[in-house]
């Protein structure tokens, strides 16, 4: 209850600072809509929105999922083998050295302008930060349970999935968290590379025809999916404070 009383106070804070600069700045509704605008336009597009965002939920979902996943197996890899450690953690480094965003024109190229390029996209984003904080805790097992699975004679596999991976879960739920802020930013630079479909695109148009208030409603549609994704996660996963 205090989280949620927490949240909306912080909302309305956020939204009296935002009537404030545009009274104080003066600047015209194409530059920067008042919160009413924006409400207004998110009242008279809810069926485009709607469209548009599922579309987005849909692709957002499916990349988090494949990404989680990938990164998961990756990272049980890489700590139960050695030459998976010499010979792939060099490769993930460099993958990630070279920025998604950069491939997003190729993907689309590749995988056409639906659903699959902003999937890849989105789970290309979000791998990395998953398989490397998962991998991060599995490699740090108190030394009392390493001791313990010495003198227990367990097997790699036994270590791994009995003591390694219990205590590496508050990482991965770091990962996660990471994962669930990167990859609405994934999928809409997807959208905004090519698409027909989605808020990315949707915001794309706006722009073009001068309709800003739609531009933030589309916006804060995004950011809500964003909150609720992981206030989902908050509840299915609490941080061990």
């Amino acid at each position: 209850m205090k989280r949620v009383c927490a949240a909306l106070a912080a909302a309305a804070l956020a939204i009296a600072l935002w009537q404030a600069l545009v009274v104080l700045t003066g600047l015209p509704p194409f530059i920067l809509p008042g919160p009413g605008r924006v409400a207004a336009s998110l009242w008279a597009n809810a069926p485009l929105l709607t469209e548009h965002a599922r579309f987005t939920a849909v692709n957002l979902l499916s990349g988090l999922a494949a990404g989680v996943l990938l990164g998961v197996v990756t990272a049980l890899h890489l700590a139960l083998s050695l030459g998976a450690r010499l010979l792939l953690r060099p490769m993930l480094i460099f993958a990630q050295a070279v920025p998604v965003f950069a491939l997003a024109p190729v993907l689309t190229l590749w995988l056409g302008y639906g659903a699959a390029s902003k999937v890849v996209i989105v789970m290309l984003v979000i791998y990395f930060p998953v398989t490397s904080a998962f991998f991060d805790g599995l490699m740090r097992l108190p030394p009392p349970l390493a001791d313990l699975a010495q003198l227990m004679w367990a097997t790699p596999l036994r270590r791994l999935f009995l003591l390694q991976v219990p205590n590496a879960l508050p990482a991965l739920g770091t990962g996660l968290r990471l994962a669930v802020v990167y990859a609405p930013f994934a999928v809409i630079i997807g959208e905004w590379v090519g698409s027909s479909r989605g808020l990315g695109y949707l915001m794309l148009m706006a722009n073009g025809r001068g309709q800003t208030d739609l531009m933030f409603a589309a916006l804060l549609v995004l950011a809500a999916q964003s909150l609720v994704l992981f206030a989902m996660l908050e509840a299915c996963w609490p941080r061990r404070d």
